[in-house]
């Protein structure tokens, strides 16, 4: 592993995902800091941060998935502890944000959580947020610090074409109407010369779909899905049964967040996909894990995300193209 030049780059990793903070730590050529995380006998965490952070860029790895309460406490006290502990800049790399989903007032007397927790990092004293694929891209505009807002589009881009699942023969489909631009980026990046698709539903309650129709051709296509995330995963199986129902040839779906509540395993593996293609921004244990499922890494795109922010170097070019691992 070449050694990064910088000692004043420190990385942290908390405890949501220590395997891609392994990951991203190696890429960028630096050994994890040291830390102890512990709990009190009432279940508070106790952080003790066991080297100088003084003067130092700090970059500190913490998915806010579940538990996201846990996960967003420890955080917050982790950025309360290099604040005190005078180090330069602290910034904060979520690849998952949690709370996202609740980014506006949908009925009445209801909160705008996405926003909370922006103000939440602003106030304990965060220099910069580095995110993967938000629910909402504007939720960058709840913070009045620097965002930088990765995507993880083109990481699954290149999945599917080096794999040869992308071919002249796919067609990429939105899951709702919300997710055209999302859709159309994707079919950019595969050089897609097939009109995007679109599954139009209507949605009765929270994590419950109903399929109304298939908007664009999918017969004998091999039909990608993409989504920013799969939840439960049953609305995205319904919409691959209704692909399949109109003819399509197979089924495919990528998303960057692998949340997976409840029973997302068996429903997905059950379902009429081929492959659940999703990156590891969200750690996910043996007992989640299902023949169907593949993970694609976000640790150099990441990586080298840090090295350029710590370099003031420009991060735009990592933004929409197709990303290849640095050499």
């Amino acid at each position: 592993m070449a050694t990064y030049a910088d000692p004043h780059l420190k990385l942290f990793s908390l405890s949501s995902n220590i395997p891609l903070a392994e990951k991203i730590a190696a890429s960028i050529g630096v050994e994890l800091s040291k830390i102890n995380i512990a709990r009190f006998a009432d279940g508070e965490i106790q952080i003790n941060i066991e080297e100088s952070v003084r003067g130092d860029n700090v970059y500190i790895i913490q998915p806010t998935s579940a538990p996201v309460n846990d996960n967003l406490m420890e955080l917050m006290i982790m950025i309360d502890a290099l604040r005190r502990a005078s180090a330069a800049t602290i910034n904060v790399v979520m690849p998952y944000y949690g709370y996202a989903r609740q980014d506006r007032k949908a009925r009445s007397r209801e909160p705008i959580t996405a926003k909370l927790v922006a103000n939440m990092l602003e106030h304990a004293g965060v220099t910069r947020v580095l995110v993967l694929d938000m629910h909402a891209a504007q939720i960058q505009g709840f913070f009045d610090i620097p965002v930088d807002h990765m995507l993880g589009a083109p990481l699954l881009a290149d999945y599917l074409l080096t794999s040869g699942i992308a071919n002249e023969n796919t067609v990429v489909v939105s899951p709702d109407h919300g997710g055209v631009t999302r859709a159309r980026a994707l079919a950019e990046l595969l050089g897609s010369r097939e009109p995007i698709a679109i599954i139009d539903k209507r949605r009765p309650k929270a994590n419950v779909a109903q399929i109304m129709n298939i908007i664009g051709n999918v017969q004998g296509k091999r039909a990608i899905m993409i989504d920013d995330m799969i939840d439960t995963g049953g609305t995205i199986s319904k919409g691959a049964q209704k692909l399949k129902d109109e003819g399509a040839a197979e089924v495919y779906v990528v998303a960057t967040h692998a949340v997976f509540s409840g029973h997302a395993k068996e429903v997905l593996q059950e379902s009429a996909f081929e492959q659940v293609i999703v990156t590891d921004s969200i750690n996910l244990p043996e007992e989640k894990k299902f023949p169907k499922l593949v993970q694609v890494t976000t640790a150099d795109l990441i990586g080298e995300a840090i090295k350029r922010i710590n370099e003031n170097k420009a991060v735009s070019t990592l933004f929409k193209t197709r990303f290849h691992s640095p050499k």
